[in-house]
């Protein structure tokens, strides 16, 4: 049966409300946090086969992202905000099945045309998402609107630095604070770990010049800090994972963390679960 969201959504803006997205549940956390997989980490896969994965990881959670293939039986199609009803009741079985909750959706293009934003939002909104991770910074004032409207967090981005194109500045964690400071307080980052570092920047530092902003992360561990290093366990690279979660609980953090673990593409199941145990022993 299809949910109708966009007239519900009018029809609640027109009477002066606020549609509420659901919280995480409190049975989705440890310690207050929501842990999982990024679905990238599973990007060889279908959005079914990293459901699965996700569980085997030990993951309680999920962060979807676009365009990933939606089953083995079906190759071809892509799971994304232009998913059928039958795609995504399919997911939500998926998740029931496996116990894993959808959290989050990203990194996704959001367009300034709010027609075009508010699909993204919508979709959101079916799986009762706590947030959407994206870089367009371009629709930023459609963003807050629809942040406002349907109470569906904003994470902003950063990929690693870019040395031939200096245009590009969501690695640099002032630049995404200078972004987000003034606006709703549910736009803030999504921090990414793993580019802080491939920018040859200490991630520990990056959460502390973003604190009371960040939305969800972006979990990894580097071998080195150079633009070509690659994910490793957790605790055994130079991020100072264990000093990330020691700040993200001295800043009381409650978004959703996700592993993403972007090496050993076709059998890093036991990597990411290594990564999640890491960040549970550390008291989350």
């Amino acid at each position: 049966m299809k949910l109708h969201f966009v007239p519900l959504v009018a029809a609640l803006s027109f009477a002066g409300l606020t549609v509420h997205a659901t919280p995480i549940p409190e049975s989705c956390q440890t310690g207050g946090i929501a842990i999982g997989c990024q679905s990238w980490t599973f990007n060889q896969y279908s959005v079914m086969e990293a459901i699965d994965k996700t569980a085997a990881a030990g993951g309680k959670v999920i962060e979807f992202y676009p365009g990933q293939k939606f089953s083995p039986d079906k190759p071809d199609v892509k799971f994304d905000h232009n998913a059928s009803d039958e795609m995504i009741a399919a997911v939500k079985a998926k998740l029931a099945e496996r116990h894993v909750r959808a959290v989050n959706y990203g990194v996704v293009g959001i367009p300034k045309d709010e027609a075009g934003a508010r699909k993204i939002f919508e979709f959101a909104k079916t799986f009762e998402l706590y947030g959407i991770t994206t870089e367009s910074v371009d629709a930023i004032d459609t963003i807050e609107k629809l942040v406002k409207e349907y109470d569906i967090r904003v994470g902003f981005h950063d990929h690693q630095r870019q040395p031939n194109n200096p245009g590009y500045k969501m690695w640099d964690p002032n630049y995404v604070l200078s972004v987000v400071k003034d606006r709703d307080a549910r736009i803030g980052s999504c921090a990414d770990t793993g580019h802080w570092a491939q920018s040859g920047l200490k991630p520990v530092d990056c959460l502390k010049i973003l604190e009371g902003h960040i939305i969800s992360v972006h979990l990894h561990d580097m071998n080195d800090m150079t633009g070509n290093s690659h994910d490793v366990p957790a605790g055994t690279g130079v991020c100072d994972v264990a000093g990330i979660v020691a700040e993200l609980k001295r800043q009381n953090f409650v978004g959703n963390v996700s592993i993403e673990y972007e090496y050993n593409w076709k059998d890093n199941v036991v990597d990411a679960a290594q990564c999640i145990g890491f960040v549970r022993g550390r008291g989350i």
